[in-house]
């Protein structure tokens, strides 16, 4: 009887410690690219988590992200500016902007970003697309991985 205890408890005990072990793989990477007027940094980074409980794999992630445009004149050239539209697509989905100005803008620099949970994660492989419209003109370029 005692032995079976102990084989009980070494049994729930390696049970316990599977389910609660798992993977944890971490990523960090940052695109970045540039058109005639525009240069754009995309950063995406954040955590995997791979376990198994119950005989099943499971996967949990979190990532971050921050898509930053940046006009390579100066704050004078951007004084006529009265809206400014950007797009990028990543495999994950992907962001957008839109800016009205009634005044001139005081930064040459635009950025958004967020985070989620279980979401979908951009490869470190991937070529990014952006396109970045102002007043009339219109502009299209790729990020690509700085590290591949």
């Amino acid at each position: 009887m005692i032995r079976l205890k102990k084989i009980l408890t070494i049994f729930f005990a390696m049970i316990v410690l599977t389910a609660c072990s798992g993977e944890e793989n971490q990523y960090d990477y940052i695109f970045t690219g540039e058109s005639e007027h525009w240069e754009a940094e995309y950063s995406f980074s954040g955590t995997e988590i791979w376990g198994e409980e119950d005989g099943t794999t499971t996967y949990s992630n979190e990532n971050r992200d921050e898509f930053v445009l940046t006009y390579k004149g100066t704050l004078k050239e951007l004084s006529s500016l009265e809206s400014l539209e950007y797009s990028y697509d990543t495999s994950a989905g992907g962001g957008s902007g839109t800016r009205e100005f009634d005044e001139p803008p005081k930064e040459v620099t635009f950025k958004s970003g967020g985070s989620t949970g279980n979401g979908a994660k951009v490869n470190d492989d991937e070529v990014i697309q952006v396109k970045v419209k102002w007043n009339d003109y219109e502009e299209s370029f790729e990020l690509h991985n700085e590290s591949s």
